[in-house]
């Protein structure tokens, strides 16, 4: 069993696999959106780790079923399953109780800020937000609070969750799992012994759209928002 030792286990996947193994990662994926204080959490990462470990993961919980493609399938799936419940439960507080998220005060686990973006980025993406924002850290939290503020139709939300879920759970776990079968395979390469690397690069790809979006996004574009909104 991992313990805590410091503030760096937090963005650490490999930390959260090894502390509670697949029911812990399933909690986190629903927790990132249908509680909103997982924008923090390693989201990517930990899909493409669990991927890397979807094998011990199965076994050590329900048992091997002896073949790694069904292992990383139950993984994915309940992953994408997760992510799907999770988002749903963001559109419907965002449904009944939206407006009051522009009006709560930031704190550790809420920054309004993010709501904002996400708003921005659905206003500008509509229905392709819902899947594209699987891919983007901090956005996937809070698109699904504005999805429901805005009263996005619900068969709508549900296809395009669905859709996006699947397409983020199944093209990372199973990314994770076959590269790291293929480098120890093909050149003898166990990706476990690298995965600080490898967490940098996907948190670093990840975020990229997110940072560019802040440095080049216009100035004033969330203060006209923000007036819009202290107004109604």
């Amino acid at each position: 069993m991992e313990h805590f030792e410091n503030w760096k286990d937090l963005v650490n996947p490999e930390f959260y696999i090894k502390l509670g193994g697949f029911w812990l990662v399933i909690f986190i994926i629903f927790a990132e959106t249908g509680l909103f204080v997982g924008f923090f959490l390693p989201g990517d990462s930990l899909l493409f780790i669990s991927g890397i470990y979807s094998v011990e993961m199965v076994a050590n919980t329900f048992g091997s079923t002896g073949s790694g493609l069904w292992d990383t399938t139950i993984v994915a799936a309940s992953i994408a399953t997760a992510a799907i419940i999770g988002n749903e439960l963001g559109y419907w507080i965002g449904y009944k109780t939206g407006p009051a998220f522009y009006k709560r005060e930031d704190s550790l686990l809420f920054k309004k800020k993010y709501l904002y973006q996400a708003h921005d980025f659905f206003e500008k993406h509509g229905r392709l937000a819902v899947i594209m924002a699987r891919f983007l850290p901090i956005v996937r939290t809070f698109v699904p609070i504005v999805a429901g503020i805005v009263q996005m139709d619900k068969k709508k939300f549900l296809f395009d969750n669905i859709l996006g879920a699947v397409l983020w759970s199944f093209s990372l776990v199973f990314a994770g799992h076959y590269l790291d079968q293929l480098f120890l395979t093909q050149f003898n390469i166990d990706l476990k012994a690298h995965l600080e690397s490898i967490v940098l690069v996907l948190v670093l790809v990840t975020t990229l759209p997110v940072i560019l979006k802040i440095i080049f996004g216009k100035p004033n574009e969330r203060t006209d928002a923000e007036e819009d909104n202290q107004s109604h």
